[in-house]
């Protein structure tokens, strides 16, 4: 759902993008380590302990085989995601090592993880561990009466929004010609809500009803991340990362790339804004979102000893 987030979650620990992490959604669950593992946890803030004291978030974590992480409920953000060195040992599925879990298939069994679930860490996990933070600079602490250590520098949050109504920046879309006059102002002009049913397929957002122009009849078009289309009812629907690949109902707007993992950071019940932007915006937003992305996974080398930074 932020694929910034987990992209930093996975440098945190020395990992590449493509390595799996664990998505966390709104609350946690307890963990047992089984193996000494680099662990990072970022995005969304939780209430999260080790082995009954605070867990350090946004920076790496050593763990000691037999630790317990218990990750709470979240006081900002909405999705977290959980690294480790190596990443999680999961098959890819047409590579991805993803869970989709309206299909079913991918990450783990095609679904959430559930009581008893054991999420298997790649085989060189413990080597990964001590090596990596072994070369991390500026010293260490520990925590949880020494039975786990980190560091004390963190890296800043991305994708959690700065206002207490963020705006999501939004192209025209395709049918926007097609709502009457009130409607295409109302979308900008009003605050919307994330409905209480949103899931990872789409937000559905509570405003002022959308009317068309007249009665429209759309054949099945290919939909995009971001995609704004508005039902019958009127209100419209956000398509995330889960999305389907073909929509039938109206498109008046199309969230920019940059500002998805902001959107998605959004819990229900909070309140939003939408700000036009052009094609160039987005162009702009997305290049300045990867250089400061970008930035920070070096620093984040850096500081972790990597030669190669």
């Amino acid at each position: 759902m932020d694929p910034v987030s987990h992209r930093i979650a996975n440098a945190l620990v020395g990992n590449t993008a493509e390595a799996a992490t664990l998505e966390i959604a709104l609350s946690g669950p307890e963990l047992l380590v089984g193996r000494d593992a680099l662990l990072a946890l970022y995005g969304a803030r939780f209430g999260a302990e080790v082995d009954g004291a605070p867990l350090p978030q946004s920076r790496p974590v050593l763990a000691r085989a037999g630790t317990r992480l218990r990750i709470g409920r979240v006081s900002a953000g909405s999705f977290g995601y959980l690294a480790v060195a190596g990443g999680f040992d999961l098959a890819p599925v047409l590579g991805s090592r993803s869970t989709y879990l309206p299909g079913a298939f991918g990450g783990w069994r095609g679904r959430a993880l559930e009581r008893d679930a054991v999420l298997p860490f790649a085989p060189d996990a413990e080597a990964l561990a001590a090596a990596r933070f072994g070369r991390a600079t500026r010293g260490r602490r520990a925590i949880a009466a020494g039975r786990s250590e980190t560091v004390p520098w963190f890296v800043p949050a991305l994708s959690l929004p700065e206002h207490e109504v963020p705006a999501v920046r939004a192209l025209a879309g395709l049918h926007s010609g097609a709502f009457d006059e009130p409607a295409r102002a109302a979308l900008f002009a009003a605050r919307w809500r994330i409905a209480p049913e949103s899931n990872r397929m789409g937000f559905r957002l509570r405003g002022p009803r959308l009317e068309l122009t007249s009665p429209v009849e759309i054949l099945s078009q290919a939909t995009c991340l971001g995609t704004v289309q508005v039902p019958p009812a009127g209100q419209p629907i956000v398509l995330m990362a889960d999305h389907q690949t073909t929509g039938g109902y109206p498109k008046i707007a199309e969230v920019i790339a940059a500002d998805v993992p902001l959107l998605a950071q959004l819990p229900p019940g909070a309140a939003l804004r939408f700000a036009p932007a052009t094609l160039d915006d987005a162009d702009a937003a997305r290049e300045a979102l990867a250089a400061r992305v970008d930035t920070l996974v070096q620093r984040i080398r850096w500081e972790l000893g990597d030669e190669s930074a």
